[in-house]
């Protein structure tokens, strides 16, 4: 087969620098006469076990994944990068609304590039490029309900409240918007489905949710309920979990509506039995990857527990069931009382952890309004029963997004109380214990994140000081050590909500904040000029190449067919593995075929 390579280098080649995107870059050129090639888009960035080689980078949902985790694996994310993190100015980031939802990263968006997606109370859903904010498309899927629409409630205007959820296979975007109906002027809950890419509905959505919604006896009105807990899609069903409104007016009750993506006309429901029992936690419904497990508040009025102060694993067609001597529920043994004084479970949505030498190793950590932390068995919850552990560990009404992460020393446990961050070390032994190793101040009430370069090492536990300094803090996994501070006065933000979280992807974090999305950045490090080896087509027709830099150094590739279109034009093919130390190689597995293509190697 005759195969020609051509290298063509741009003049600024040897000036890279990973804090800016386009300060230098190389460009090379592939021409194949013989056959088209097949190109597209590919990241061989290879984070940890969790991400094939293959896979983006992408933040589809709440805290990352369905156990509700927070963690985020990013070679860049080293103590003493993270110690010179700074706020990317040039990020433009500007939205409309207020936000009480997690923003979402999701790569191969338009034109290949990733984008960062807020949603607000304006029923606004932004897409914002990744790399300098600007707006990639905007929607408004219907005018936000005022607080006339609802008995109570303490947020006003009501729109996208809950952390939306991205099904990639699909690419579509989903979540809860409230509006007001037209004619009986009262609120009206709306499931949205959006294309990712573009902005527009989805055919056969919105799935309206209002009084059309009944369980039992049990009745969805649309004055006394509220969406503020995450989505989550498991399998091929969407979830989304309702629950009352600030001054718990009646009647409500604690609901999970189901929705089939390819069929949303078939809801499915679960509420509970009992007035109450909402589930309003920030983290929503999280799963082990094929169930939805959620936690449950308060009910009002009853003698028999009708499914509040619990936490619930539900089937897929969320039917409860209690089976081969498994009970699929969890109240405490003193239900009664935690509803007489308002102390819910459900203030903090489970949080599905795994703890290797523990019996049992499956475990479920419930973290209450009552100031305790309680560990139950995931595969046999046990009913009203005594929890394998139960720790007093705050101060005050536990109401947040906790995290779990794993180091040499042992599986974690943080979560957001009174302004601090609590860190629990899980004991793998029979049963499991509960220790808490260390609490630091994050100034503030947001819901804690946590990143990691390879998912054990080097772990940074991020807070928020939401409502208060309004700044990133970054704290040692294992110690609570203070690894970022907060930075200087660009660092600075404004608009912060209580219990909301960041995320991290690609060297950055990002914060979604009333009318802005921040961006922060790690410093940037010179790499070398990169001179390509190994240029060749494999056996299978994928294009590949390798060149060394410096170890830890971040690289994408971009392809364009015309190397004199502008490099906004590009699309990005996806970022490049360090195969050994400081040895990178980028592969080019699929995309349309063509008989040449320029490729252009960035740091950002």
């Amino acid at each position: 087969m005759n195969r020609s390579f051509k290298n063509i280098f741009l003049a600024d080649a040897s000036a890279l620098k990973l804090s800016r995107r386009i300060t230098g870059s190389l460009c090379l050129k592939r021409v194949v006469p013989q056959w088209p090639i097949v190109v597209g888009c590919c990241c061989l960035v290879v984070l940890s076990e969790v991400f094939s080689a293959n896979a983006q980078v992408n933040v589809t949902q709440h805290h990352n994944h369905l156990s509700r985790d927070g963690l985020y694996i990013d070679p860049a994310f080293t103590p003493a990068n993270a110690t010179g993190l700074v706020r990317d100015t040039g990020f433009n980031g500007t939205i409309i609304g207020d936000v009480y939802a997690q923003p979402l990263y999701i790569e191969g968006g338009p034109r290949g590039r990733a984008i960062v997606i807020a949603v607000t109370e304006s029923n606004y859903v932004f897409a914002l490029d990744a790399v300098n904010g600007s707006v990639v498309w905007r929607t408004n899927v219907a005018p936000p309900a005022p607080a006339t629409a609802f008995s109570c409630g303490n947020i006003s205007p009501f729109g996208i409240t809950g952390t939306p959820v991205v099904d990639l296979p699909s690419r579509a975007l989903f979540f809860n918007a409230v509006t007001t109906n037209r004619v009986t002027r009262l609120a009206d809950n709306l499931i949205f489905s959006l294309n990712v890419d573009t902005g527009t509905v989805n055919p056969g959505w919105p799935v309206l949710v209002s009084t059309n919604i009944v369980f039992g006896a049990s009745v969805f009105n649309p004055r006394t309920h509220g969406e503020r807990g995450a989505l989550a899609v498991i399998g091929t069903n969407l979830y989304v979990p309702y629950g009352g409104l600030a001054g718990d007016c009646l009647p409500y009750f604690g609901w999970v509506v189901g929705v089939p993506l390819n069929n949303p006309s078939n809801v499915m429901v679960w509420a509970t039995t009992a007035q109450g029992g909402g589930i309003w936690a920030v983290g929503g419904v999280a799963s082990d990857g094929v169930d939805p497990f959620v936690a449950t508040g308060n009910t009002f009025g009853v003698s028999s527990w009708g499914g509040g102060e619990a936490i619930i694993h539900l089937q897929p067609n969320l039917v409860l069931t209690n089976a081969n001597g498994m009970t699929n529920y969890w109240a405490a043994t003193n239900w009664p009382t935690l509803d007489s004084q308002d102390l819910d479970i459900g203030g903090s949505g489970p949080l599905l952890v795994d703890v290797p030498g523990a019996t049992p190793s499956k475990l479920v950590v419930a973290l209450g309004k009552d100031q305790y932390a309680y560990l139950l068995n995931r595969t046999n919850l046990g009913g009203i029963s005594a929890p394998l552990a139960k720790v007093h560990v705050a101060s005050g009404a536990i109401i947040q997004a906790a995290a779990t992460y794993r180091t040499a020393k042992g599986t974690y446990v943080v979560f957001a109380n009174a302004n601090n961050l609590y860190a629990l070390r899980i004991g793998a032994s029979n049963p499991p214990t509960i220790t808490n190793v260390w609490t630091v101040s994050e100034n503030g009430r947001g819901s804690p994140f946590v990143t990691s370069t390879d998912g054990t090492n080097n772990v940074i536990v991020w807070g928020i000081g939401s409502e208060s300094d309004q700044r990133l803090h970054g704290f040692d996994g294992d110690t609570g050590t203070n690894i970022f501070t907060g930075g200087g006065a660009s660092e600075l933000m404004a608009g912060t909500r209580r219990f909301n979280t960041g995320i991290a992807a690609r060297g950055r974090i990002y914060v979604a904040n009333d009318n802005k999305v921040y961006a922060f950045k790690l410093p940037g490090q010179t790499v070398t000029a990169i001179t390509p080896t190994n240029l060749g087509m494999l056996p299978d027709g994928t294009f590949q190449f390798s060149f060394t830099s410096v170890p830890g150094a971040l690289f994408n590739v971009f392809g364009s067919t015309n190397l004199t279109d502008p490099f906004t034009n590009w699309a990005w093919l996806g970022g490049v593995t360090e195969v050994s130390t400081g040895q990178f190689q980028f592969t080019d597995l699929q995309g349309a075929a063509n008989p040449e293509r320029f490729y252009r190697v960035s740091s950002p």
